[in-house]
Protein backbone atom coordinates (compact mmCIF):
# COMPACT_ATOMS: atom_id res chain seq x y z
CA UNK A 1 0.00 0.00 0.00
CA UNK A 2 1.06 3.61 -1.07
CA UNK A 3 1.28 6.73 0.81
CA UNK A 4 -1.02 8.91 -2.28
CA UNK A 5 -0.77 12.31 -0.27
CA UNK A 6 0.30 14.18 2.95
CA UNK A 7 -1.17 17.07 3.94
CA UNK A 8 -1.07 19.65 6.74
CA UNK A 9 -3.00 22.34 8.26
CA UNK A 10 -2.67 24.83 11.19
CA UNK A 11 -5.04 24.10 14.02
CA UNK A 12 -5.16 25.37 17.48
CA UNK A 13 -4.01 23.68 20.98
CA UNK A 14 -5.83 23.18 24.10
CA UNK A 15 -4.08 27.28 25.29
CA UNK A 16 -4.97 28.44 21.89
CA UNK A 17 -1.74 28.61 19.90
CA UNK A 18 -1.52 27.33 16.70
CA UNK A 19 -0.11 23.75 16.34
CA UNK A 20 0.66 21.41 13.21
CA UNK A 21 -2.53 18.64 12.03
CA UNK A 22 -1.14 16.31 9.64
CA UNK A 23 -3.48 14.46 7.22
CA UNK A 24 -1.89 10.93 5.25
CA UNK A 25 -3.86 9.26 2.48
CA UNK A 26 -3.51 5.81 1.53
CA UNK A 27 -4.03 4.03 -2.27
CA UNK A 28 -6.99 2.05 -0.74
CA UNK A 29 -8.88 5.14 0.42
CA UNK A 30 -7.38 4.84 3.72
CA UNK A 31 -6.70 8.06 6.04
CA UNK A 32 -5.22 8.91 9.19
CA UNK A 33 -4.76 12.41 11.00
CA UNK A 34 -2.31 13.36 13.55
CA UNK A 35 -1.48 16.58 15.42
CA UNK A 36 0.90 17.78 18.15
CA UNK A 37 1.31 19.25 21.58
CA UNK A 38 3.75 21.85 22.43
CA UNK A 39 4.92 22.85 26.15
CA UNK A 40 4.59 25.69 28.21
CA UNK A 41 7.40 25.21 30.52
CA UNK A 42 10.13 23.33 27.62
CA UNK A 43 13.85 22.56 28.48
CA UNK A 44 16.39 24.49 26.54
CA UNK A 45 17.86 21.55 24.74
CA UNK A 46 14.82 20.43 23.17
CA UNK A 47 14.15 19.83 19.67
CA UNK A 48 13.70 23.09 17.72
CA UNK A 49 9.70 24.05 16.74
CA UNK A 50 9.25 25.91 13.80
CA UNK A 51 7.02 29.06 14.59
CA UNK A 52 6.39 32.14 11.94
CA UNK A 53 6.87 35.13 14.21
CA UNK A 54 5.12 38.35 13.16
CA UNK A 55 1.74 39.83 14.90
CA UNK A 56 -0.64 37.18 13.33
CA UNK A 57 -1.13 34.55 16.79
CA UNK A 58 1.53 36.61 18.64
CA UNK A 59 4.02 35.36 16.56
CA UNK A 60 2.90 31.48 17.33
CA UNK A 61 1.41 30.34 14.38
CA UNK A 62 3.02 27.34 11.95
CA UNK A 63 2.42 28.19 8.01
CA UNK A 64 6.13 27.82 7.75
CA UNK A 65 6.04 24.39 9.35
CA UNK A 66 2.90 23.54 7.23
CA UNK A 67 5.25 24.44 4.25
CA UNK A 68 8.14 22.46 5.06
CA UNK A 69 5.66 19.55 5.49
CA UNK A 70 4.14 20.17 2.16
CA UNK A 71 6.76 21.14 0.00
CA UNK A 72 10.10 19.24 1.35
CA UNK A 73 8.80 16.42 3.16
CA UNK A 74 5.54 14.88 1.27
CA UNK A 75 7.31 14.61 -1.76
CA UNK A 76 10.06 12.36 -0.45
CA UNK A 77 7.76 9.97 1.37
CA UNK A 78 4.85 10.37 -1.58
CA UNK A 79 4.32 7.02 -3.57
CA UNK A 80 6.15 4.57 -0.59
CA UNK A 81 4.67 2.38 1.59
CA UNK A 82 4.13 3.80 4.94
CA UNK A 83 7.00 2.76 6.71
CA UNK A 84 7.73 4.88 9.90
CA UNK A 85 11.49 3.72 10.78
CA UNK A 86 12.42 4.57 6.77
CA UNK A 87 10.07 7.91 6.86
CA UNK A 88 11.93 9.10 10.00
CA UNK A 89 15.22 8.23 8.69
CA UNK A 90 14.55 10.29 5.75
CA UNK A 91 12.60 13.55 7.58
CA UNK A 92 16.29 13.45 9.61
CA UNK A 93 17.95 13.57 6.74
CA UNK A 94 16.41 16.14 5.09
CA UNK A 95 16.51 18.23 8.60
CA UNK A 96 20.24 17.91 8.50
CA UNK A 97 20.97 19.68 11.31
CA UNK A 98 20.44 16.93 14.42
CA UNK A 99 18.18 19.07 16.28
CA UNK A 100 15.12 19.66 13.68
CA UNK A 101 16.02 23.40 13.38
CA UNK A 102 15.44 23.47 9.65
CA UNK A 103 12.06 21.00 8.88
CA UNK A 104 10.74 22.06 12.64
CA UNK A 105 10.02 18.91 14.96
CA UNK A 106 6.44 20.07 15.06
CA UNK A 107 6.18 19.41 11.56
CA UNK A 108 8.32 15.95 11.66
CA UNK A 109 6.48 14.76 14.30
CA UNK A 110 3.15 15.41 12.67
CA UNK A 111 4.24 13.04 9.86
CA UNK A 112 5.70 10.53 12.14
CA UNK A 113 2.86 9.72 13.73
CA UNK A 114 0.96 10.07 10.46
CA UNK A 115 2.89 7.34 9.01
CA UNK A 116 2.85 5.21 11.91
CA UNK A 117 -0.63 5.17 11.91
CA UNK A 118 -0.86 4.68 8.30
CA UNK A 119 1.64 1.61 8.65
CA UNK A 120 -0.73 0.10 11.76
CA UNK A 121 -3.47 0.59 9.55
CA UNK A 122 -2.44 -1.67 6.21
CA UNK A 123 -1.50 -4.19 8.98
CA UNK A 124 -5.25 -3.87 10.61
CA UNK A 125 -3.59 -3.60 14.21
CA UNK A 126 -4.50 -1.06 16.85
CA UNK A 127 -2.24 1.24 17.12
CA UNK A 128 -0.84 0.07 20.70
CA UNK A 129 -0.38 -3.64 18.94
CA UNK A 130 1.58 -2.07 16.34
CA UNK A 131 4.13 -0.31 18.64
CA UNK A 132 4.49 -3.20 20.65
CA UNK A 133 4.97 -5.58 17.69
CA UNK A 134 7.32 -3.76 15.57
CA UNK A 135 9.74 -2.97 18.21
CA UNK A 136 9.47 -5.97 20.38
CA UNK A 137 8.35 -4.66 24.09
CA UNK A 138 6.74 -6.86 26.38
CA UNK A 139 3.30 -7.78 26.56
CA UNK A 140 0.94 -4.58 26.20
CA UNK A 141 -0.29 -3.33 29.58
CA UNK A 142 -2.49 -0.59 30.69
CA UNK A 143 -0.37 2.13 32.52
CA UNK A 144 -0.66 3.68 35.95
CA UNK A 145 -1.37 7.66 35.61
CA UNK A 146 -0.36 10.52 37.86
CA UNK A 147 -3.31 13.03 37.85
CA UNK A 148 -2.36 16.97 38.33
CA UNK A 149 -4.79 18.37 40.24
CA UNK A 150 -2.97 21.72 41.55
CA UNK A 151 -1.15 23.81 38.76
CA UNK A 152 1.57 26.04 40.00
CA UNK A 153 4.47 27.83 38.18
CA UNK A 154 4.53 28.37 34.03
CA UNK A 155 0.72 26.30 33.98
CA UNK A 156 -0.73 28.75 36.00
CA UNK A 157 -0.93 32.48 37.24
CA UNK A 158 -0.83 32.02 40.68
CA UNK A 159 1.29 31.92 43.91
CA UNK A 160 2.83 28.67 43.97
CA UNK A 161 6.32 28.53 42.13
CA UNK A 162 5.88 24.35 41.89
CA UNK A 163 4.39 23.82 38.12
CA UNK A 164 2.35 20.59 39.68
CA UNK A 165 1.04 18.41 42.61
CA UNK A 166 0.08 15.19 41.47
CA UNK A 167 -2.30 12.13 42.84
CA UNK A 168 -1.75 8.41 41.64
CA UNK A 169 -4.35 6.13 42.53
CA UNK A 170 -2.68 2.21 43.38
CA UNK A 171 -5.25 0.11 43.30
CA UNK A 172 -4.14 -2.07 40.41
CA UNK A 173 -6.80 -1.16 38.12
CA UNK A 174 -6.88 1.44 36.14
CA UNK A 175 -10.99 2.00 35.66
CA UNK A 176 -10.89 2.46 39.37
CA UNK A 177 -7.72 4.23 39.97
CA UNK A 178 -9.33 6.86 37.26
CA UNK A 179 -12.78 6.38 39.28
CA UNK A 180 -10.40 7.45 42.39
CA UNK A 181 -8.87 10.57 40.70
CA UNK A 182 -12.04 12.09 39.56
CA UNK A 183 -13.21 11.64 43.01
CA UNK A 184 -10.12 13.52 44.64
CA UNK A 185 -10.63 16.03 42.23
CA UNK A 186 -14.20 17.25 43.08
CA UNK A 187 -13.06 16.90 46.50
CA UNK A 188 -10.59 19.24 46.36
CA UNK A 189 -12.43 21.47 44.19
CA UNK A 190 -15.36 21.40 47.56
CA UNK A 191 -12.21 22.05 49.67
CA UNK A 192 -11.29 24.87 47.76
CA UNK A 193 -14.72 26.21 47.35
CA UNK A 194 -15.27 26.07 51.09
CA UNK A 195 -12.07 27.35 52.01
CA UNK A 196 -12.41 30.56 49.53
CA UNK A 197 -9.09 29.17 47.92
CA UNK A 198 -10.58 29.94 44.28
CA UNK A 199 -11.57 26.74 41.85
CA UNK A 200 -9.54 28.69 38.65
CA UNK A 201 -7.84 26.01 36.38
CA UNK A 202 -4.39 26.29 34.69
CA UNK A 203 -3.34 24.78 31.51
CA UNK A 204 -3.54 21.27 32.47
CA UNK A 205 -6.76 21.34 34.08
CA UNK A 206 -5.84 21.37 38.10
CA UNK A 207 -6.58 23.81 40.06
CA UNK A 208 -5.31 27.30 40.95
CA UNK A 209 -5.88 28.24 44.51
CA UNK A 210 -4.99 31.35 46.19
CA UNK A 211 -3.20 32.52 49.00
CA UNK A 212 -2.92 35.29 50.70
CA UNK A 213 0.48 37.28 50.80
CA UNK A 214 1.46 36.32 54.17
CA UNK A 215 1.26 32.53 53.54
CA UNK A 216 3.35 32.79 50.09
CA UNK A 217 6.54 31.27 51.62
CA UNK A 218 4.83 28.46 52.47
CA UNK A 219 2.12 28.07 49.21
CA UNK A 220 3.77 24.40 48.65
CA UNK A 221 2.78 23.55 51.88
CA UNK A 222 -0.03 24.72 52.08
CA UNK A 223 -1.12 23.46 48.09
CA UNK A 224 0.14 20.11 49.98
CA UNK A 225 -2.08 19.81 52.81
CA UNK A 226 -4.96 20.43 50.88
CA UNK A 227 -4.16 17.75 48.39
CA UNK A 228 -4.18 15.21 51.43
CA UNK A 229 -7.15 16.62 52.86
CA UNK A 230 -9.11 16.21 49.51
CA UNK A 231 -7.66 12.68 49.50
CA UNK A 232 -8.52 12.16 52.73
CA UNK A 233 -11.96 13.36 52.31
CA UNK A 234 -12.41 10.69 49.83
CA UNK A 235 -11.54 7.72 52.26
CA UNK A 236 -8.72 6.24 50.21
CA UNK A 237 -5.33 7.28 52.10
CA UNK A 238 -4.13 3.87 51.55
CA UNK A 239 -4.11 3.96 47.69
CA UNK A 240 -2.90 7.13 46.89
CA UNK A 241 0.40 9.18 47.03
CA UNK A 242 1.35 12.44 45.86
CA UNK A 243 3.92 13.62 43.84
CA UNK A 244 5.44 17.57 42.84
CA UNK A 245 6.41 18.55 39.90
CA UNK A 246 9.15 21.30 40.61
CA UNK A 247 9.94 22.70 37.29
CA UNK A 248 13.18 24.32 39.15
CA UNK A 249 15.06 25.58 35.80
CA UNK A 250 11.87 28.24 36.32
CA UNK A 251 13.09 29.54 39.48
CA UNK A 252 16.78 28.71 38.82
CA UNK A 253 19.44 31.61 38.55
CA UNK A 254 21.94 30.58 36.37
CA UNK A 255 24.31 34.22 36.61
CA UNK A 256 24.15 33.29 40.42
CA UNK A 257 23.79 29.54 40.51
CA UNK A 258 21.26 29.51 43.54
CA UNK A 259 17.58 28.81 43.40
CA UNK A 260 15.34 32.00 44.22
CA UNK A 261 11.79 30.83 45.59
CA UNK A 262 9.37 33.27 46.89
CA UNK A 263 12.27 35.57 47.33
CA UNK A 264 14.80 33.52 49.27
CA UNK A 265 17.73 31.99 47.97
CA UNK A 266 18.47 28.19 48.20
CA UNK A 267 21.91 26.88 47.24
CA UNK A 268 21.23 23.25 45.65
CA UNK A 269 22.30 21.78 49.10
CA UNK A 270 19.72 23.62 50.50
CA UNK A 271 17.02 23.17 48.48
CA UNK A 272 17.03 19.23 48.45
CA UNK A 273 16.66 19.50 52.16
CA UNK A 274 13.61 21.42 51.66
CA UNK A 275 12.73 18.52 49.12
CA UNK A 276 13.41 15.80 51.55
CA UNK A 277 11.50 17.85 54.16
CA UNK A 278 8.80 17.43 52.09
CA UNK A 279 9.14 13.46 51.31
CA UNK A 280 8.91 12.93 55.32
CA UNK A 281 6.40 15.31 56.26
CA UNK A 282 3.84 14.13 52.90
CA UNK A 283 5.12 10.71 52.11
CA UNK A 284 5.60 11.98 48.45
CA UNK A 285 6.59 9.34 46.34
CA UNK A 286 7.05 11.65 43.03
CA UNK A 287 9.89 14.57 42.00
CA UNK A 288 9.99 15.75 38.83
CA UNK A 289 12.65 17.79 37.62
CA UNK A 290 13.89 19.06 41.61
CA UNK A 291 17.01 20.35 40.18
CA UNK A 292 17.59 22.88 37.07
CA UNK A 293 18.11 21.55 33.51
CA UNK A 294 21.85 21.54 33.66
CA UNK A 295 22.44 21.04 37.35
CA UNK A 296 24.13 17.69 37.32
CA UNK A 297 25.86 18.04 40.49
CA UNK A 298 22.21 18.61 42.40
CA UNK A 299 20.95 16.05 40.37
CA UNK A 300 23.71 13.67 41.11
CA UNK A 301 23.13 14.84 45.07
CA UNK A 302 19.82 14.23 45.37
CA UNK A 303 19.32 10.95 44.06
CA UNK A 304 22.23 9.26 46.27
CA UNK A 305 19.86 11.06 48.78
CA UNK A 306 16.24 10.09 47.63
CA UNK A 307 17.12 7.51 45.34
CA UNK A 308 15.74 4.50 47.09
CA UNK A 309 12.61 6.27 48.24
CA UNK A 310 11.22 8.44 45.57
CA UNK A 311 10.81 8.33 42.21
CA UNK A 312 13.00 11.24 40.49
CA UNK A 313 12.04 11.97 37.70
CA UNK A 314 14.02 14.22 34.82
CA UNK A 315 12.18 16.12 32.39
CA UNK A 316 13.93 19.36 31.14
CA UNK A 317 17.15 17.63 32.42
CA UNK A 318 16.90 14.82 29.70
CA UNK A 319 14.36 16.35 27.13
CA UNK A 320 13.79 12.64 25.77
CA UNK A 321 17.29 12.90 24.21
CA UNK A 322 19.80 10.07 24.24
CA UNK A 323 23.20 11.76 24.62
CA UNK A 324 21.69 13.34 27.86
CA UNK A 325 19.63 10.33 29.06
CA UNK A 326 23.19 8.45 28.96
CA UNK A 327 25.01 11.35 30.18
CA UNK A 328 22.40 10.68 33.57
CA UNK A 329 22.76 7.19 33.50
CA UNK A 330 26.61 7.56 33.68
CA UNK A 331 26.40 9.91 36.29
CA UNK A 332 23.79 8.58 38.55
CA UNK A 333 21.32 11.60 37.63
CA UNK A 334 18.12 10.64 38.47
CA UNK A 335 16.29 7.83 38.06
CA UNK A 336 13.33 8.16 36.21
CA UNK A 337 12.76 9.72 32.76
CA UNK A 338 9.75 11.26 30.82
CA UNK A 339 9.37 10.54 27.60
CA UNK A 340 7.88 13.44 25.33
CA UNK A 341 7.80 12.32 21.71
CA UNK A 342 7.43 15.78 20.51
CA UNK A 343 10.87 16.93 22.43
CA UNK A 344 13.03 15.01 19.68
CA UNK A 345 10.91 15.19 16.83
CA UNK A 346 10.28 11.75 15.42
CA UNK A 347 8.59 8.76 16.71
CA UNK A 348 11.75 6.63 16.00
CA UNK A 349 13.48 8.32 18.20
CA UNK A 350 11.28 8.24 20.84
CA UNK A 351 11.47 4.57 20.96
CA UNK A 352 15.11 4.51 20.88
CA UNK A 353 14.75 6.53 24.40
CA UNK A 354 12.21 4.19 25.85
CA UNK A 355 13.89 1.51 24.80
CA UNK A 356 17.65 3.10 26.51
CA UNK A 357 15.57 3.68 30.04
CA UNK A 358 14.13 0.11 30.02
CA UNK A 359 17.82 -1.19 29.56
CA UNK A 360 19.32 0.79 31.68
CA UNK A 361 16.78 0.20 34.64
CA UNK A 362 15.57 3.78 34.44
CA UNK A 363 11.65 4.03 34.45
CA UNK A 364 10.09 6.02 31.31
CA UNK A 365 7.01 7.57 31.84
CA UNK A 366 4.84 8.89 28.65
CA UNK A 367 3.57 12.22 29.05
CA UNK A 368 1.34 14.89 27.61
CA UNK A 369 2.42 18.67 26.98
CA UNK A 370 0.85 21.95 28.57
CA UNK A 371 -0.77 22.84 24.81
CA UNK A 372 -2.66 19.61 24.22
CA UNK A 373 -4.71 18.46 21.25
CA UNK A 374 -7.01 15.72 20.66
CA UNK A 375 -4.94 13.44 19.39
CA UNK A 376 -4.21 10.09 21.86
CA UNK A 377 -1.61 8.95 20.32
CA UNK A 378 0.58 8.69 23.77
CA UNK A 379 -2.34 6.40 25.26
CA UNK A 380 -1.44 3.77 22.58
CA UNK A 381 2.42 4.61 22.87
CA UNK A 382 2.03 4.13 27.03
CA UNK A 383 0.26 0.51 26.42
CA UNK A 384 2.48 -0.54 23.36
CA UNK A 385 5.61 0.30 24.86
CA UNK A 386 4.43 -1.50 27.88
CA UNK A 387 6.20 1.37 30.00
CA UNK A 388 3.66 1.03 33.04
CA UNK A 389 2.73 4.86 33.10
CA UNK A 390 1.57 7.94 31.64
CA UNK A 391 1.10 11.74 33.03
CA UNK A 392 -1.82 13.58 30.71
CA UNK A 393 -3.26 15.70 33.55
CA UNK A 394 -6.37 16.19 35.53
CA UNK A 395 -9.22 14.37 35.17
CA UNK A 396 -11.08 16.93 33.44
CA UNK A 397 -11.37 18.60 29.46
CA UNK A 398 -11.08 17.05 26.71
CA UNK A 399 -8.01 17.25 25.70
CA UNK A 400 -6.87 15.64 28.82
CA UNK A 401 -9.41 12.90 29.43
CA UNK A 402 -9.13 11.69 25.52
CA UNK A 403 -6.04 10.29 26.67
CA UNK A 404 -7.91 8.08 29.52
CA UNK A 405 -11.51 7.45 27.43
CA UNK A 406 -8.74 6.14 25.06
CA UNK A 407 -7.05 3.60 27.85
CA UNK A 408 -10.15 2.84 28.98
CA UNK A 409 -11.31 1.80 25.20
CA UNK A 410 -7.76 -0.11 25.27
CA UNK A 411 -9.38 -1.89 28.61
CA UNK A 412 -11.68 -3.44 26.11
CA UNK A 413 -9.42 -5.26 23.71
CA UNK A 414 -6.64 -6.43 25.93
CA UNK A 415 -7.12 -9.92 27.67
CA UNK A 416 -8.47 -9.24 31.32
CA UNK A 417 -4.80 -10.22 32.77
CA UNK A 418 -3.50 -7.69 31.25
CA UNK A 419 -5.92 -5.13 32.51
CA UNK A 420 -3.87 -4.89 35.94
CA UNK A 421 -1.60 -2.39 36.17
CA UNK A 422 1.23 -4.05 38.45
Amino acid sequence: MRITSIQARQILDSRGNPTVECSLALADGKSVLASVPSGASTGSHEAHEVRDGGSLYRGKGVLHAIKNIEEIIAPALVGKAPDVVAADATMLALDGTGNCDSLGANAMLAVSVAVLRAQAATENLELFQFINQRWAFPAPRLPQCMFNLINGGMHAQGSLAFQEFLIMPQTGNFEEDLALADAVYYALKDLLEQKGRGSAVGDEGGFVPSFNPEDQAVAERKALDLLRQAIQAVGKTEKISIGIDAAATSFYQVDTGVYRLHGNNYKARDLIALYQDLVDDYALSWLEDPMAEDDWVGWQRITALLGERVRLVGDDLFVTHLGRIKQGILLGAANAVLIKPNQVGTVSQTIEAIKLCQAAGLVAIISHRSGETDDVFIADLAVGSAVGLLKSGAPVRGERVGKYNRLLRICDLLPVAARDLY
